[in-house]
């Protein structure tokens, strides 16, 4: 059948003028009259949207419902027309896929397992530049356990328990719990503290006790808290309840009664001082690695990452690394995209493209400060008061070693 002219007219007039409710009536009305239900919805759809409290709309939409009886059915019979909630639910059913919701629930974080991803990792500690000291503590607590199971159980030796990464921000942390796991086969579960904080009462706890099981269900798992200090606070710090009942509910998991066997739990902070002492107790985060900043094969390393896939000329790594000391990966990755600006600046003021030369670098490690400074004027006063347990000897050493003590 032929379209009707009419029909055609109002659609284009609809289309130009979208919001005038009465000229989509209108159509509404000459669509029902014409038996085109669908479009008819869709076009009343829009009207309710326009305007929720149209009376005409709504007539027009309860005529377009099919009828249920039959003609001869008696009228005890028939079902009675729904009204209020009942008739809103029954709209709702009719427009469903037609028109968009009114209003958007918001998304609460049930934290069942799914609301977590365990990641695979292909670096491992191969990819770590330099840090000796912590590759060797971490093959002496996890790797040569893992790799030695006759051994372990031989000796007894229990997994239980965590390793606590700290030292000054933008070393490399999070980077060497990804190669841990990578280095084992394990999957990797990376959790920071926006993740896991949730205003709503007893969410917090609820998040956390997600991750423990996302990271059992995909063991064996390297389990990474970013910034313990934050999610760990020492509780005589906590004001509030919120923070001291998320406190206990890590404490909870780490030595509960669900196992954590071949859950390898990582912490990361910059404040290890900060972090609540039944964090540091046995079975937990038992165990601390300093990670410090790069010598100087690994700023090698790293400036070399970082410069490979720009265009540059006639770098010498070994003076670059030999004038960034106390610079963290951080640092040095800011040093080489700070160089690449001047270039670039350059190259759109005067037309000409050249490569990256080591002159640049070179204005760019003297323009760059060093973050580490400030965290070791911080960890001074740590080191000279608060070190009674001996928990900061080897930070002690390495400060007075390099005279900043």
């Amino acid at each position: 059948m032929a379209a009707d002219p009419l029909l055609q007219s109002l659609h284009a007039a609809v289309a130009a003028k979208p919001d005038d409710v009465v000229l989509r009536l209108h159509l509404a009305e000459l669509l029902v009259a014409a038996g085109e239900r669908e479009p008819a919805l869709r076009e009343l759809g829009k009207v309710l949207e326009l305007d929720p409290g149209s009376a005409k709309a709504l007539d027009l939409i309860v005529r377009l419902r099919p009828a249920e009886p039959t003609a001869e059915a008696p009228p005890a019979l028939r079902p009675p027309a729904p009204e209020g909630d009942e008739l809103f639910a029954s709209l709702e059913r009719e427009f469903r896929g037609l028109v968009p919701p009114m209003f958007v629930e918001p998304q609460v974080n049930t934290g069942e397992a799914d609301s977590w991803e365990a990641s695979s990792e292909t670096v491992t500690l191969a990819d770590v530049g330099g840090l000796a000291d912590v590759k060797e503590r971490l093959e002496l607590a996890f790797l040569a356990p893992m790799r030695n199971p006759e051994l372990r159980r031989m000796y007894r030796k229990n997994m239980r328990g965590g390793l606590l990464l700290y030292g000054p921000p933008g070393c490399g942390k999070g980077f060497i719990a990804r190669a841990l796991a990578g280095e084992i086969g394990a999957s990797f579960v990376d959790v920071s503290i926006n993740e896991v904080l949730d205003i709503y009462v007893g969410s917090s706890e609820r998040n956390l006790h997600g991750v423990f099981v996302t990271a059992r269900e995909n063991a064996p798992t390297v389990l990474f808290f970013d910034e313990l200090d934050a999610l760990g606070m020492k509780r005589s710090q906590l004001s509030g309840n919120a923070m001291r009942t998320t406190v206990n509910q890590l404490l909870h998991e780490l030595d509960g009664d669900a196992p954590n066997d071949d859950v390898f739990v990582l912490g990361a902070t910059n404040h290890p001082w900060d972090v609540d002492p039944a964090l540091t107790r046995p079975g937990r985060f038992d165990r601390s690695v300093l990670v410090l900043p790069p010598d100087l094969p690994a700023r090698e390393t790293i400036f070399r990452t970082h410069l490979r896939d720009r265009p540059i000329a006639g770098i010498d790594l070994r003076k670059l690394a030999a004038q960034t000391e106390d610079f963290s990966g951080a640092d040095i990755a800011h040093v080489c995209e700070s160089a690449s600006e001047r270039v670039m600046a350059e190259a759109v003021k005067t037309g000409d493209l050249r490569m990256i030369e080591m002159r640049d670098l070179e204005a760019a490690v003297r323009e760059v400060r060093p973050s580490t400074r400030s965290w070791f004027d911080l960890a001074r006063n740590v080191v000279t008061f608060a070190n009674t347990d001996g928990r900061y000897d080897d930070l002690r050493g390495y400060m007075r070693k390099r005279g900043l003590l």
